[in-house]
C-alpha cells in the first residue's frame, strides 16, 4: 500500500505544529523542550523520506540519516547539560537559570 505525498505531507506538518505548540506552552521546562525539538526533528524527517519516495530518488534518506545522528548527538549533550543543571539547582525549570546568562 503506498501512501499519497499529500497525506505524508499534513501527517509532518501536524507533527511539527505539535512540536513547536509543546516548545511555545513548556518554555519553562528544559525536557519538554527538548522533547518538542526532537518531535519537529522526525517532523522533518518525514518530509524528507517521503520527498525522497515520491521522486524515487535516495537523497531524502541520507538526509534522514544525517538527522537522526545530529539528533542522538544533541540529546546526548543536552540530557548531559539538564543532569549538570539539575544537580546544580535541583531543578530543570529554565527560569532559574536566568543568572547562568552573559552579563
Amino acid at each position: 500500500m503506498i501512501v499519497p505525498l499529500t497525506h505524508l505531507l499534513i501527517l509532518a506538518s501536524i507533527l511539527f505544529a505539535l512540536g513547536l505548540l509543546c516548545v511555545l506552552i513548556w518554555r519553562s521546562n528544559v525536557i519538554m523542550m527538548l522533547i518538542g525539538i526532537e518531535i519537529m526533528l522526525n517532523a522533518a524527517m518525514l518530509v524528507f523520506v517521503a520527498g525522497s519516495n515520491h521522486w524515487g530518488m535516495a537523497d531524502g534518506q541520507v538526509f534522514a540519516l544525517m538527522i537522526m545522528a545530529m539528533t542522538s548527538a544533541e540529546v546526548s549533550l543536552a540530557l548531559a547539560m539538564v543532569v549538570y543543571l539539575h544537580r546544580r539547582k535541583k531543578t530543570v525549570n529554565v527560569d532559574e537559570f536566568r543568572e547562568l546568562r552573559d552579563q
